[in-house]
């Protein structure tokens, strides 16, 4: 999932300072269940928008926002008002965010910082879990990835700053290799890491990606 967190306020406004008429856009999806974009932060967001002075001219929970054909479609029910507008805010992560501003010709500003793709530990609880690096370790590993797991995405094993189980960086944070060996010896798949990894290629995650299932057909 991908995990949101909400601007400070200041910030929103600051973006708004220019905007009169405003319209606002959440997601059915992960925002929703980050709490930053689903209809009680957008009713919220718009009664303090109104509070300072901004006329929201109305709103719509995308379903989702990254769908760039179900937007489209999904933001036809408000062609009148953003005829009006001078901005959107919109409350999804960066992705849904640059959905709507590509189908728009007014600006579309955000609401939320994207922090990472995760996994819900419990609710209102998220922990960092995939870097979409585009080269996928995890059936070496016992399922634990070290490149987003260990804080120097280390290939062949710890760095030599690791103390009792936690991470030099963050000791906090368990290490990721020690994680990795007690879960392979658990599987007895410890032979896995006798194989030297070569260097990542980040050839295949320069940005932008794309996927395209027809040229795989």
């Amino acid at each position: 999932m991908i995990i949101s967190e909400k601007k400070p306020f200041e910030e929103v406004l600051e973006y708004l300072k220019d905007s009169k008429k405003v319209i606002l856009t959440g997601c059915s999806l992960c925002a929703s269940t980050c709490k930053v974009g689903g209809e009680e932060e957008v009713l919220e967001m718009k009664s303090k928008l109104e509070e300072n002075g901004k006329a929201v001219l109305g709103y719509k929970i995308l379903d989702p926002s990254c769908n760039l054909l179900k937007t489209r479609k999904d933001l036809k029910s408000l062609k009148e008002e953003l005829k009006e507008a001078d901005a959107v805010l919109s409350m999804a992560c960066g992705d849904g965010t640059q959905t709507v501003a590509k189908l728009l010709k007014i600006p579309v500003y955000p609401a939320n910082n994207t922090s990472f793709i995760g996994e819900i530990e419990r609710v209102g609880q998220y922990k960092e879990a995939c870097k979409a690096c585009g080269s996928c370790q995890l059936g070496w590993t016992g399922g634990i990835c070290p490149i987003t797991m260990c804080a120097k995405g280390l290939l062949n094993g710890p760095c030599g700053g690791a103390r009792d189980g936690k991470c030099e960086v963050d000791p906090e944070n368990d290490c990721a290799w020690i994680l990795i060996y007690n879960k392979l010896k658990e599987l007895n798949k410890l032979d896995n890491l006798l194989e030297i990894k070569e260097p990542r290629d980040y050839q295949i995650n320069a940005h932008p990606r794309k996927v395209d299932l027809r040229d795989k057909e």
